[in-house]
C-alpha cells in the first residue's frame, strides 16, 4: 500500500503478448463501466474491479489514473480497502442478471442451458449480495489526533 492509502503499482518489465492482452481486457472493461454508469442495468463496479486488475498487470499510469479517478477511483479504493460493493451496485447487477436469466429463459431450447446460466448467475449474485455495502465505521482506537 503507498503513502496515499491506494495499492502500490507494479513495474511490468517489458511488453509481452500477455501485458498486451491484460491492457486490451482493462480498457474493453473500463468502456463498458463507464457505459453502466449511464445504462442502469449494467453493472459498473464489477467492470472497474476487472480493469483495476488488468491494469495492475498491464500499464501503471493506467492503474493509477483509475484509482485516482474522481468517479471511479472512490468505489475501487472501497473495493481494495474493505471488500464493499455499494447498494446501487449490487441492485444494478442482481437485476442485470435476472433479466439475462429471462432472456436465456425466453429463447434458449435447451432446458438444461438455463439451468446452468441460473446456477451460474445465482452464483454470482449471492457473492454479490453479502459483500458489505458501506465501509465499516472507524472506532475510536482507529482515529488520529
Amino acid at each position: 500500500m503507498s503513502e496515499t492509502g491506494k495499492p502500490e503499482t507494479p513495474h511490468p518489465s517489458r511488453f509481452t503478448l500477455a501485458r498486451a492482452l491484460y491492457l486490451l481486457l482493462g480498457l474493453a472493461c473500463v468502456g463498458i463501466g463507464t457505459v453502466g454508469i449511464f445504462l442502469p442495468l449494467l453493472p459498473t463496479t464489477i467492470f472497474l474491479i476487472i480493469a483495476a486488475w488488468a491494469f495492475a498487470r498491464s500499464s501503471p499510469r493506467l492503474h493509477r489514473w483509475l484509482y485516482n479517478h474522481p468517479r471511479f477511483g472512490p468505489m475501487l479504493t472501497n473495493w481494495y480497502e474493505h471488500r464493499v460493493i455499494s447498494r446501487r451496485a449490487k441492485i444494478a447487477a442482481v437485476v442485470g442478471m435476472a433479466i439475462s436469466l429471462g432472456i436465456t429463459a425466453a429463447t434458449a431450447r435447451d432446458p438444461m442451458i438455463v439451468a446452468i446460466v441460473a446456477f451460474c448467475l445465482v452464483a454470482v449474485a449471492s457473492y454479490l449480495v453479502t459483500r458489505p455495502s458501506l465501509p465499516p465505521e472507524e472506532t475510536q482506537e482507529d482515529r488520529q489526533p
